[in-house]
C-alpha cells in the first residue's frame, strides 16, 4: 500500500463514527473530503509529513506545522474541534495509543538562572509590537477577570488588576514587589491609583525597557523601579509590605517551588500579604492532561514550563511560614481570555506576521486556542492564592469577610486576635 493510501486509511480510522468536517489536500492538488461540507482544510505540502502522520510522530507534525509544510485553514473553533476529536480517537488505534498519554512539559529542564532567563526571553522577547496587536491596551499577558463574561479584553484586564489590588488592600505609601512584572501594567495602576511605591522584576529585556518607559511617561519613576533580575537575586529581609506574582511561577520549575516561596517569605514584612496567581494542573499526580501537546509547548512556546497541582502550591506556601487565607479558581476566565486573544491575533494576521514572522503567528494561534480548550475542558486551571506572613509567631490580622474584594472603597472590618485573660 502506498504511503498516501496508508495516510488516508489512518485518517478514515480517526474520523470513524460521526463524520468530521475535514478536507485533506495533497501537494499535487489531490483532494479528499471526509464530510459533505468540510469546514477544516488540512494541506500537506511535503511528502515527509505523510510518514510522520502514519507513524504517529507528533513532534514532527508540530515541526511541519511551524515550518508551513502542514497547514490548517478554517475557523479556529472548527480546527480545535476537529483536531481534538481526531486526537481522542488515537487511543483506539493500538499503534498510536502511546500518544494519548500525558506529557510532562519539561521533565529534564534545569532551572538555572541562565536557563530560566533564556526561556523567558524566548517567549516574551518576540516583539513588543507583536504582543501589542492582540493584548489589551495595558499589555497585560495573564488571565483576565470577567464579571459578566461580556466584557472586552480591555475592561476584563482592568478588572483583574483592580481585583488584585483590592485583595492586597494596597494603601498609599506601602512598598509593593511585583515578581514577573511583564510590561509594567499592574505596578503602573497600583502606583497611580493606590499610591504605592514599588519594584518590578522581569528576566525579559524587552519587557523591562517597555515597563521603564511606561513608568517614566506616567511620571512615576521616583516611586517605581523596574529591574531585569532573577527572583533568586533579590536581596534583603522584610523589604516589602505586599508582594504580587502573576503568571510567573510557571517558569520556576517544580523542583524550585520551595526556593521561590522561601524567597517571597524572606522579602515580605511580618503582617504583609502575598498574592500568587498562576496556572495549575488539575491532575492529582501533577501531570498535564488531555491530547498530546506538552512537547510542542515546551519546544516552541514555554521552554522549561512546569505546573503544580493546587495542593502543592498551598503546601509550599505553608512550609515557608505563610498562612493561606483565600483561594480563587479562575479556570473559565482564562478560557475566555485566550479565545479573545486568538480572535484579536487572527484579526491582525498580516501585521502579526510582519512583526514576528509566519512561524510565530502559526505557533501562537494554535497554542492559545489549544490552551483555551484545555481550560474549558478542565485539564488546566488557574488559581489566585492570598497568604499572610505571621507577626511574632501569631497569625496576621485579616478581614472578616471577602466583601472588600468586590466592594472597592469600603474599608474592611479586621478580625482582631482574641484577648486571653489569665
Amino acid at each position: 500500500m502506498s504511503l498516501r493510501r496508508r495516510l488516508l486509511s489512518t485518517v478514515k480510522g480517526l474520523v470513524a463514527g460521526e463524520p468530521l468536517p475535514l478536507r485533506l489536500v495533497f501537494w499535487d492538488g489531490e483532494v479528499f473530503d471526509f464530510a459533505t461540507q468540510p469546514r477544516v482544510t488540512l494541506t500537506i505540502r511535503d511528502k515527509r509529513v505523510m510518514r510522520a502522520f502514519v507513524t504517529g510522530r507528533v513532534d514532527r507534525l508540530g515541526d511541519a506545522y511551524v515550518a508551513g509544510d502542514l497547514t490548517v485553514d478554517g475557523a479556529i473553533e472548527d480546527i480545535l474541534g476537529t483536531g481534538i476529536a481526531m486526537a481522542e480517537q488515537l487511543g483506539k488505534l493500538s499503534k498510536l495509543a502511546p500518544l494519548t498519554k500525558p506529557l510532562q512539559w519539561a521533565a529534564a529542564f534545569r532551572h538555572s538562572r541562565r536557563n530560566d532567563a533564556q526561556a523567558v526571553q524566548h517567549h516574551y522577547d518576540v516583539s513588543n509590537d507583536f504582543y501589542r496587536l492582540w493584548l489589551d491596551a495595558g499589555m497585560t499577558y495573564s488571565c483576565a477577570y470577567f464579571r459578566t463574561g461580556t466584557e472586552d479584553i480591555d475592561a476584563a484586564q482592568e478588572q483583574k488588576i483592580e481585583h488584585i489590588c483590592n485583595k492586597l488592600r494596597l494603601k498609599p505609601g506601602e512598598r509593593l514587589l511585583d515578581i514577573g512584572c511583564g510590561w509594567g501594567g499592574l505596578l503602573h495602576v497600583a502606583a497611580q491609583r493606590h499610591g504605592i511605591s514599588g519594584v518590578g522584576i522581569t528576566n525579559s529585556p524587552a519587557q523591562a525597557d517597555y515597563a521603564r518607559q511606561r513608568i517614566a511617561d506616567a511620571g512615576l519613576s521616583d516611586r517605581v523601579e523596574i529591574r531585569q533580575q532573577d527572583y533568586r537575586d533579590l536581596a534583603g529581609d522584610a523589604a516589602f509590605d505586599k508582594i504580587v506574582s502573576v503568571g510567573m511561577y510557571e517558569h520556576v520549575g517544580l523542583a524550585k517551588l520551595a526556593t521561590y516561596f522561601a524567597t517571597v517569605s524572606r522579602l515580605l514584612k511580618p503582617g504583609g500579604a502575598l498574592l500568587n496567581h498562576g496556572i495549575i494542573t488539575t491532575d492529582p499526580d501533577g501531570r498535564p492532561q488531555g491530547p498530546p501537546g506538552g512537547e510542542f509547548i515546551n519546544r516552541y512556546v514555554f521552554p522549561g514550563g512546569e505546573l503544580p497541582h493546587l495542593p502543592r502550591v498551598l503546601e509550599e506556601t505553608a512550609r515557608c511560614g505563610l498562612e493561606a487565607a483565600d483561594v480563587e479558581d479562575l479556570r473559565p476566565h482564562y478560557a475566555r481570555t485566550l479565545m479573545l486573544w486568538v480572535r484579536r491575533l487572527e484579526a491582525h494576521r498580516g501585521e502579526a506576521i510582519a512583526a514576528a514572522g509566519p512561524e510565530r503567528y502559526r505557533i501562537w494561534r494554535v497554542y492559545m486556542a489549544g490552551m483555551a480548550h484545555a481550560f474549558d475542558r478542565g485539564w488546566l486551571s488557574v488559581a489566585q492564592t492570598l497568604a499572610y506572613k505571621p507577626i511574632s509567631g501569631r497569625p496576621a490580622p485579616r478581614p472578616w469577610s471577602r466583601d472588600y474584594q468586590y466592594l472597592p472603597g469600603q474599608a474592611p472590618a479586621i478580625a482582631p486576635a482574641l484577648r486571653w485573660e489569665h
